[in-house]
C-alpha cells in the first residue's frame, strides 16, 4: 500500500515513514504544500497524510485541493492546533480523519487501519474513475447518472449526494449526526428531514428490487448494504 506524507518537520515525517515502512507500507515523503499537491495529483496513493500547517500551500488549501481532484482517497490531518474549531476546518476542507500532535504511533497505525477497512472495495465497489459501483447499482460522478440493474434511476442534487455518500461509506453504520455534516454540512440532526431523504432514495434504489441496499440500524443510524 503507497502512502504519501505531506509533514515539514522532518523528525515527525522520518518517524512516520520508519513507522509505516516496518510496518509494510510504502512511504513517499514531501516536505511543504507544493510538493505534495504534486505527488498527490501526479502519482497513485492509497491514503494521505496531511500536515495542517505546511510552507507553500497551506493544509486546508491543498485538503481542498486533493479533494476536488481525488474525491475519494482517504486523508488523516495531522496537526497540533486541536481545538474543534480547527476539527472541524479539516473536516469541511475534505479529510477523512483528524489525529493531534503529539501523538503515539500506535494511534495512528490504528486510524489508519480503521479508515482503510472502511474504504478499500467498497463491496467490490470502489471508485474506479468517474464511476461507483456496489452490487448492480451503478453512479457516475461525472455524468450524474444513476443506474440499478442497468436502468436509469433520477435523483435530486441532494438525493445524489446523499447516496454517494452512502455508496462511499458502505457496510459502515452511518449515524443521523454523520449524515447530516457530510451530506448537509449541518450539525441539525434533530429535525426527520434525514429520515425523509432516506425514503425517497429508498422508493428509487430500493423499491422493485428483490435484494435492498438501504437499511436501518435501529436507534444507530443507517448502513449500506446487500441483504
Amino acid at each position: 500500500m503507497q502512502i504519501l506524507v505531506i509533514e515539514d518537520e522532518l523528525r515527525v515525517a522520518e518517524m512516520i515513514q520508519k513507522g509505516l515502512t516496518e510496518l509494510g507500507f510504502q512511504v513517499t515523503l514531501a516536505y511543504d504544500g507544493e510538493m505534495g499537491k504534486k505527488l498527490a495529483l501526479f502519482k497513485p496513493f492509497d491514503l494521505i497524510l496531511l500536515d495542517l500547517v505546511l510552507p507553500k500551500i497551506n493544509g486546508i488549501d491543498l485538503c481542498n485541493e486533493i479533494r476536488r481532484n481525488l474525491p475519494h482517497i482517504p486523508i488523516i490531518m495531522l496537526t497540533a492546533l486541536g481545538t474543534t474549531d480547527d476539527k472541524i476546518e479539516g473536516f469541511d476542507a475534505g479529510a477523512n480523519d483528524y489525529l493531534v500532535k503529539p501523538f503515539d504511533f500506535r494511534e495512528l497505525h490504528a486510524r489508519i487501519r480503521a479508515l482503510i477497512n472502511r474504504t478499500k472495495g467498497l463491496n467490490n465497489g470502489f471508485k474506479q474513475g468517474f464511476i461507483l459501483r456496489f452490487a448492480d447499482l451503478e453512479m457516475n460522478l461525472e455524468t450524474k447518472i444513476v443506474k440499478r440493474n442497468q436502468e436509469q434511476v433520477n435523483l435530486t442534487p441532494k438525493e445524489f449526494r446523499l447516496l454517494e455518500y452512502m455508496m462511499s461509506n458502505s457496510e459502515r453504520v452511518l449515524s443521523r449526526t454523520e449524515i447530516a455534516e457530510k451530506v448537509w454540512d449541518t450539525f441539525d440532526s434533530g429535525t426527520n428531514f434525514i429520515d425523509v431523504y432516506i425514503n425517497y432514495l429508498r422508493k428509487k434504489i430500493d423499491k422493485g428490487h428483490a435484494v435492498k441496499l438501504i437499511h436501518t440500524k435501529s436507534g444507530m443510524g443507517f448502513i449500506f448494504k446487500e441483504g
